[in-house]
């Protein structure tokens, strides 16, 4: 089995758009998708009723009548039932569940139930920040915590980079350079080598000084 854990908005409906792609090439095995987080499924419903702000091939598929986020295999688990009815499921299943850092949700369970035992597999497609339980596994950790109980790491772990939506240091420059008058920047989210590089980056690129705001630190702006 295959757990995913994933942000309900955009991540989710990118993994649904890819595991349909391989569906229809023959690539994906015999399996269920379960897709395991209420607000998933609602903010993947209202992705699909905007086919204008998706992609070309998105878009199509939606004109011509079909889902671009459905798979044959596809389950949708929207109450608590049918999330625990998922536990039953002995193989052949990919959970895709909220939160993305396995910080919350239903994915807590599904590592409870699942992350012991070697023949499963947890691939995170999104970064993982420090401190977070996902980060921690990421990192190697033999042992988490999931509700006061410990769990041996014995499923395999895989990352896949390039989900991220964020824009990256050069995106975000771009940006900046269209302001006409731009006299104070600070930055505020990121791990604090991040920060550092890119406040270098705009120094460098931009001939502007960029503050990191200590947290609890007050600004006059």
């Amino acid at each position: 089995n295959v757990l995913i854990p994933s942000f309900a908005l955009e991540r989710t409906q990118e993994v649904l758009w890819i595991l349909r792609q391989m569906d229809e090439a023959g690539e994906l095995p015999e399996c269920n998708v379960f897709l395991d987080s209420p607000l998933a499924i609602k903010a993947t419903n209202l992705y699909k009723s905007h086919p204008a702000h998706l992609s070309d091939a998105c878009e199509t598929l939606v004109k011509s009548g079909k889902n671009p986020f459905t798979l044959r295999s596809l389950e949708l688990s929207l109450t608590r039932e049918d999330s625990m009815h998922i536990n039953e499921v002995k193989k052949g299943a990919i959970i895709i569940a909220g939160s993305g850092m396995c910080t919350g949700g239903r994915i807590m369970h599904h590592l409870k139930h699942r992350l012991w035992n070697p023949r499963n597999a947890v691939v995170f497609v999104g970064y993982q920040v420090e401190e977070t339980l996902g980060r921690k596994i990421v990192d190697g950790a033999k042992y988490i915590q999931v509700y006061g109980e410990n769990i041996k790491v014995r499923s395999k772990i895989y990352t896949i980079n390039g989900f991220s939506a964020h824009g990256d240091q050069n995106d975000l420059i771009e940006w900046m350079k269209h302001f006409q008058k731009l006299e104070k920047v600070f930055l505020i989210h990121g791990e604090i080598d991040k920060m550092e590089m890119f406040r270098d980056a705009i120094k460098k690129r931009l001939n502007l000084r960029a503050h990191i705001v200590k947290r609890g630190e007050p600004l006059h702006i």
